[in-house]
């Protein structure tokens, strides 16, 4: 039997825009956020009508809208929920994020969430398995936010099967998402990146990349991969300021691995994690967070493991 998990935080694996569509907004009538090239576009012509008003000396008071114009940019796949939710939720306090997923609707439920704590957050409906949908969205946000700063490749798909019965056609589509999609999007994105001569990419992999796990032969290949394509870019990106790092989540609670995890997994986690429980989604994040800050400048090209000790141990009772 399968197990098939789409655009979710891969992490939750580890055994280990503005946002609605432009028909549906003018259907309903609502306003969409307007992204940071509208926005100064907006300002502009206010403070326009400010001068010819208030005489030469009024000036235009600056708005949220407007220093968010100013801040970075980054973009999350698999944002909607889980460890990508986190993720989102943790650089939106101090960057414009998009959330880019496959379930638009828990996308745009995020987003809200997000925005109802002062944040700006848009979401976009994005398969990362497609080129065709990594390529729209790619595109739009270059027209409409006209700049991308931070890459966190964190959708991801897997799907279980016994080594000798693994079906290559969902070997394909595994690799289709966990691999070649953050190919594509770096390879895309790259160019807004360049611009500034400043970006950070943060691929999320996984323990399962390191230690091979049960049933995941195309899932740990494909986060094996992710670490070595992580180094690739860093060494071809190191010299434009753009760096390239990964993370390697061990067991995270989630309601994903709550669904999905035995009794018996559970246990077994519990006694291989030196410290004794399972992370939290939030506890990524902040390690994503840190490698795509000013404070990571002279780290790229790394796997940082966040598993509480998995990787580490051996024999944990004398």
């Amino acid at each position: 039997m399968a197990v098939i998990f789409r655009d979710r935080a891969p992490d939750a694996l580890n055994e280990g825009s503005p946002t609605a569509e432009r028909s549906r907004a003018a259907a309903s009538g609502a306003q969409q956020p307007a992204g940071p090239a509208a926005r100064t576009r907006g300002r502009a012509a206010a403070g326009e009508t400010a001068r010819r008003e208030g005489g030469a000396t009024a000036q235009p008071r600056r708005t949220t809208a407007a220093r968010s114009a100013e801040r970075r940019v980054a973009l999350v796949t698999g944002g909607a929920a889980g460890i990508g939710a986190a993720i989102a939720a943790r650089l939106a306090t101090d960057c414009d994020v998009i959330i880019a997923d496959r379930d638009e609707e828990a996308a745009q439920r995020c987003a809200a969430r997000l925005n109802g704590r002062r944040r700006n957050v848009a979401a976009l409906a994005m398969d990362a398995g497609d080129a065709d949908s990594i390529a729209a969205v790619c595109a739009r946000i270059a027209a409409e936010w006209g700049r991308c700063d931070i890459l966190v490749n964190n959708a991801g798909i897997a799907k279980t099967y016994p080594f000798t019965d693994y079906p290559t056609d969902h070997w394909q589509a595994v690799l289709d998402v966990n691999l070649t999609g953050p190919l594509l999007l770096a390879q895309t994105l790259v160019p807004l990146m360049r611009k500034q001569r400043w970006g950070r990419i943060v691929n999320v992999a996984s323990i399962s990349g390191i230690r091979a796990s049960a049933g995941r032969t195309a899932y740990g290949t494909s986060k094996a991969a992710v670490m070595g394509l992580t180094r690739q870019m860093a060494i071809e990106l190191a010299g434009e300021g753009i760096t390239a790092n990964a993370v390697a989540p061990g067991p995270i609670e989630t309601p994903m691995t709550s669904a999905l995890h035995s009794t018996q997994t559970r246990d077994g986690y519990l006694r291989a994690v030196p410290m004794r429980r399972y992370g939290r989604p939030e506890e990524i994040a902040a390690a994503v967070a840190f490698l795509a800050s000013d404070d990571a400048s002279y780290i790229t090209g790394h796997t940082l493991p966040v598993d509480g000790g998995y990787l580490a141990a051996g024999l944990l009772d004398i």
